[in-house]
């Protein structure tokens, strides 16, 4: 039997929690659904489904993914305090299998800045929540935030008094991306080696990429001897995001010679999950994103592209197969029929129902009447675009605009607002601007835009846009997103697409404005 074998790491995906805290990636309740069950289906082994006190929102997630989960663990977050952590138990109470995720800063420059308390306080309320915590669930993680700037003999007395009151997962994160791998490893081998009761625990790294070191951490505190990994589909995260799910697992089971672990997540579902988890969080993997990048597995270079014909692992060390990418892109056309469309959404993930799948192959022709070679990224962005505005109430429908150097710029457009047809004209200072304010006279509000971003699918002049498009109001922040061959049509329904979740959110019922976790 190999190592391997007999040294199972637990894979933790925090992306419904930790991930959903990027500015602008905040989720619906239906997406965070079809995250979770793609998630437990993949083979994760514990799903952070949210910060229950958060939101009514929020608690609704974690309560709903609790009752749904076929495998997995589903934690609910909760900060060191009482409220929180009666929250959490609550949201969890359905799952087959539950837990309390509870955390409390103990750097010394958190105490003093953030918490204003001793290092004595913070230890009675470690053993009072830990406890608390307890006594609803028998399985209790508790968090150290900022655990790699907290001065070892402290951390210990702290992972020590953790576990004394019932915590049986212990996680020491690198909270704000601080630490090199050495380090973290030897962290974890101290904290082992100073804490009498640390058998009675499993050990667990949470890593954020800071300095681009959050996957090389993760594997260093697991050589330190913890053995569950906190993680992220695409890495998402706050600032510079997390360790990426995606690249733990493919780095163990790539070099498993080195790394003697294996996980449960069966990595042909890592491109699907990843894709998934960009849709509904308007967040764009970059091309030459590890494992699952749209040029992971692409050769340009002939040296490469010679290489690859004689043998493949001449220039790829893992096979696109195994993370469910094809070798090569099928090119569709104008010629294709529902079947073949059928078919090749499959192929890259997607089960759309009978409306939305008429709809986007109804959009497939007329792409293709439009461009001569339609390739998978064409698909997937339109798609995307598609499952977006299925869940839309407010649709463009039409779009004129008027531009050149006479100006002004005018937009005339068209919107389906709850089945009922709006048209206005506006004008602006160039074609896009003029596009916003049509739709601003259509759909008043007061919505602040942060970022407009565009970017080409594919190449050529004929590639569609994909546009991402930023808006703010009272705190609230939506990210939309559109795809067409026209960027203006793009940027309409990406800005649109925002609305459209600005105004989910707005229902929303926020009770904390800190959901700060580690």
């Amino acid at each position: 039997m190999s190592a391997a074998s007999n040294d199972q790491v637990v894979i933790f995906d925090t992306t419904l929690r930790d991930g959903e805290q990027s500015p602008g990636a905040s989720m619906t309740l239906e997406e965070k659904l079809q995250v979770a069950e793609l998630l437990d289906t993949m083979g994760v082994d514990i799903i952070e489904a949210g910060f229950p006190i958060a939101s009514n929102g929020d608690f609704e997630a974690v309560s709903e993914i609790a009752r749904r989960s076929k495998n997995a663990v589903i934690a609910g977050l909760a900060r060191a305090i009482s409220a929180d952590i009666d929250r959490a138990g609550e949201a969890v109470r359905n799952a087959e299998r539950g837990r309390i995720h509870t955390f409390v800063s103990t750097s010394p420059i958190h105490l003093q800045h953030q918490m204003n308390k001793t290092e004595d306080e913070v230890l009675e309320i470690i053993q009072r929540t830990v406890a608390q915590a307890r006594n609803l669930i028998d399985d209790v993680e508790w968090s150290a935030m900022d655990a790699t700037r907290t001065p070892i003999e402290y951390l210990s007395r702290c992972v020590e008094a953790a576990i004394a009151a019932g915590a049986t997962t212990i996680n020491l994160p690198d909270t704000v991306g601080y630490a090199v791998p050495q380090e973290y490893r030897e962290m974890f081998e101290q904290i082992r080696a100073n804490v009498p009761n640390s058998d009675k625990a499993v050990f667990s790294v949470h890593c954020h990429n800071d300095l681009g070191l959050a996957v090389a951490n993760s594997l260093a505190g697991v050589a330190g001897g913890a053995r569950q990994i906190e993680c992220t589909i695409n890495g998402l995260g706050e600032r510079a995001g997390n360790a990426a799910l995606e690249e733990i697992v493919m780095a163990v089971r790539t070099r498993n010679d080195i790394l003697p672990y294996a996980s449960k997540v069966d990595p042909v579902y890592l491109t699907r999950a990843s894709k998934l988890v960009s849709a509904v969080s308007s967040f764009p993997v970059q091309y030459n994103k590890a494992i699952v990048g749209k040029n992971a597995f692409a050769h340009e270079s002939g040296i490469h592209q010679d290489g690859m014909l004689k043998n493949a692992e001449t220039y790829e060390i893992m096979r696109p197969e195994d993370v469910g990418v094809r070798a090569t892109s099928l090119v569709m056309g104008k010629h294709s029929g529902r079947h073949a469309f059928k078919d090749k959404l499959v192929e890259l993930g997607y089960d759309l129902g009978d409306n939305a799948f008429q709809e986007a192959f109804r959009r497939f022709k007329e792409l293709a009447d439009r461009k001569k070679n339609v390739y998978d990224e064409d698909i997937e962005a339109l798609v995307e675009d598609e499952i977006t505005i299925q869940g839309e109430t407010v649709k463009v429908i039409a779009l004129t605009v008027i531009a050149g150097t006479g100006g002004p710029q005018k937009a005339i457009l068209t919107m389906d607002i709850d089945g009922r047809h709006e048209t206005r004209e506006a004008t602006g200072d160039g074609p896009v601007d003029a596009t916003f304010n049509a739709i601003k006279a259509i759909w008043p509000h007061e919505a602040t835009l942060q970022l407009y971003q565009v970017n080409a699918v594919t190449e050529g002049t004929d590639a569609q846009a994909e546009v991402s498009v930023r808006l703010e109001d009272s705190g609230k922040i939506a990210t939309g997103k559109g795809a067409d061959t026209d960027t203006l049509v793009a940027s309409a329904r990406a800005y649109v697409s925002a609305l459209n979740k600005l105004a989910i959110r707005s229902q929303r019922i926020v009770n904390v404005d800190d959901a700060i976790a580690s």
